[in-house]
């Protein structure tokens, strides 16, 4: 039986070596966890320094909170990258609209990981997911088949989920254009490690709680 398609996410910095690899680690840890299988995590950098591994105070934001920094490489975002992607999430508006120069047809995929987190969090309260997430009795739902259902099922509510979160955009606005960014700490004072991990772990923290939720049982 062939595998069904993972979610595909793809996060975006400047370095690639700072902010989206933690984003990348963390979202892949998580969502492993929710769903074996069922996401792949990359990332990129809008000016990558093409090769690098991840900075070590970011490597360990990354192991503080499960995730591994083991294996990382940083690499330029291109159009060929974007092009499998389901969902881009940067993690400044101007890292936005360097992604939509690159592929505009990535408009309604796009968006900054704190603003997208705040969407999710609106849809949460709005909605009751289908299934009651998760709470299904069964413990034998990793059976092949029904595992390959799952991922399958997974995928088609993520790909329908950006036009979900742009529908309630007006509900997410950040009081200050500025809380949809998160704060780049490359050559600075471990002080903006810890801003840019208080900025980014909530968010990320939302998508994970989001993906629990949702997933298909």
């Amino acid at each position: 039986m062939e595998s069904p398609a993972p979610v595909r996410i793809l996060t975006v910095c400047t370095g690639n070596i700072c902010r989206s690899p933690v984003a990348e680690r963390l979202l892949q840890a998580g969502l492993d966890q929710v769903l074996p299988g069922g996401f792949e995590v990359r990332s990129a950098g809008t000016r990558a320094l093409v090769g690098d591994p991840v900075q070590p105070l970011s490597a360990d934001i990354i192991h503080t909170f499960g995730g591994t920094a083991e294996g990382f490489a940083a690499r330029q975002l291109t159009g060929k990258i974007l092009r499998p992607v389901d969902v881009v999430l940067t993690m400044t508006s101007a890292h936005r609209g360097e992604v939509l120069q690159l592929d505009a047809s990535l408009l309604k995929r796009t968006f900054t990981i704190r603003e997208f987190a705040r969407m999710l969090d609106v849809l949460e309260e709005r909605e009751t997911p289908p299934s009651g997430g998760n709470t299904q009795p069964g413990g034998s739902s990793q059976s092949g088949g029904n595992h390959h259902h799952r991922i399958s099922a997974n995928t088609e509510l993520w790909r329908a989920l950006p036009a979900r979160a742009a529908s309630v955009r007006h509900l997410a606005l950040a009081p200050e254009a500025a809380d949809n960014d998160v704060v780049d700490p490359y050559r600075r004072s471990a002080d903006y490690y810890r801003q840019m991990e208080d900025e980014l772990a909530p968010a990320i923290i939302s998508v994970l709680r989001f993906a629990r939720l949702n997933a298909p049982s």
